[in-house]
């Protein structure tokens, strides 16, 4: 008997219907669990690829979750590169709450997944309380925490293949000697973040140089040679800053670990991640519109996969060409004692991380809500930042690549073909994932 066939048996000798549109627990309820995951995040100093990672396997088990309650269903099998459909037995599914079950393996997903995961123990606790509250019985509570754990259980084993675990053995990274190559900066001179990032196996990407970006412009001090035009660039703007541009390059920032020096005295700042003001940014939009929980789960994991592949294909480039950042360079060339107005994150310059995946994810956002969706990005008043507003997602992102030249920490080319970089991403993601996905209206 077929799943839809079975669920009718059970309603003519029960009389009871095991609901397709379960809306115990609500979308804000959903996005309130994946921000104290986005928390832990930020506690642990989650790098931004890292961050990435985490995201797109911790919504892709909700998403997973929840369609296997929905014929209609918005899950992601096949389209994910060697991802195996989930099997869960159908009598388990039709004892167990559709929305509970979906908010809940945000919760034990991220439990196994990330550094801080034992965290999570007590939120899962909570949220069993919380269930049984609203009026879930508890058997239906345990069989949807056994449904959970037999999701979890299996995404974990697709979690273990994707290359993860072979990056601490990769030869420890050293700079490369020589002009125009990135150097560690201060104040902390920390190594490279993640130099072999582009082995991990994207989603949907065919391979972590697919979308290579332009060239950059070649190291040359020469005043008529671009790369010393784009370095002047900065320099002069950096020197020149309007109080919007300082705001709008703040806040941007989204570096999670700043680490500020007083005299002989270091301390650290913890922020959220580009991911995770993204992130933000996609929950912030689902509740304008008022969709529903697996809309919000599923576009979600869209948004986190599209995150996590536009990650994987910036750092094929940044290790490939391996740019001095304007940090080094100023200092160099121009002014011994220049500094950026942002703290120039541990990896090469090219291309711009930020202009990178907030174009792959703008571009994905406007599929789902459209070319003037408004909105006002609250993400940072947590970190002491006036909330912006927005007419749209690519405003956002065009914002978002603009400030690292604000900052201080990208050249113009690493902005604008990071920008197009991201893009190309987005359209391809969008392609291959929305293709039967329609959005409430």
């Amino acid at each position: 008997m077929n799943k839809v066939g079975f669920v009718l048996f059970l309603i003519l000798i029960t009389g009871k219907v095991f609901s397709q549109q379960d809306q115990t627990f609500s979308s804000k309820e959903y996005i309130i669990a994946l921000k104290k995951v986005t928390d832990v995040m930020v506690n642990d100093v989650t790098s931004p690829v890292a961050a990435g990672r985490y995201y797109s396997y911790v919504t892709l088990t909700s998403n997973e979750v929840s369609s296997l309650f929905d014929q209609n269903s918005n899950s992601l099998y096949p389209a994910i590169r060697s991802f195996k459909k989930i099997i869960i037995p159908d009598t388990l599914v039709s004892k167990s709450s559709q929305s509970f079950a979906t908010v809940s393996a945000v919760f034990k997903m991220a439990e196994k997944l990330l550094p801080s995961g034992y965290l999570f123990s007590d939120k899962i606790d909570s949220l069993r309380q919380v269930a049984i509250k609203k009026g879930i019985p508890k058997d239906q509570v345990q069989h949807s925490e056994e449904l959970v754990n037999l999701v979890v259980k299996q995404m974990i084993e697709y979690v273990k293949t994707d290359g993860f675990s072979k990056l601490s053995s990769y030869k420890k990274y050293s700079p490369v000697v020589g002009e125009g190559y990135w150097e560690p900066t201060g104040p902390g001179y920390m190594q490279a973040l993640e130099p072999n990032w582009n082995t991990i196996r994207p989603f949907l990407l065919e391979s972590s140089s697919q979308f290579k970006p332009k060239e950059p412009a070649a190291f040359d001090l020469a005043s008529t040679a671009s790369f010393y035009k784009q370095m002047k660039e900065v320099y002069t703007v950096v020197n020149s800053l309007t109080k919007k541009q300082r705001a709008i390059a703040s806040f941007w920032d989204c570096n999670p670990f700043i680490l500020n020096q007083i005299g002989h005295v270091e301390f650290g700042l913890k922020k959220i991640s580009p991911g995770g003001h993204w992130m933000g940014i996609t929950g912030i939009a689902c509740l304008k519109k008022q969709i529903s929980l697996s809309q919000t789960v599923f576009i979600h994991s869209v948004v986190a996969i599209t995150l996590h592949d536009a990650f994987i294909s910036c750092w094929d480039e940044k290790y490939r060409s391996n740019r001095i950042r304007p940090e080094t360079a100023i200092k160099k060339y121009i002014d011994k004692t220049w500094k950026p107005l942002l703290q120039t994150p541990p990896f090469p310059e090219y291309t711009s991380g930020h202009s990178v995946i907030s174009s792959a994810v703008a571009v994905v956002l406007t599929q789902f809500f459209g070319d003037n969706f408004s909105f006002e990005d609250t993400t940072e008043i947590e970190f002491g930042l006036p909330e912006r507003k927005f007419k749209s997602f690519i405003q956002a992102s065009q914002e978002a690549a603009v400030s690292r030249l604000y900052g201080g920490i990208h050249y113009r080319d690493a902005i604008d073909n990071g920008v197009l970089q991201g893009q190309e991403i987005g359209k391809y993601m969008a392609s291959n994932l929305l293709r039967n996905y329609k959005i409430d209206k």
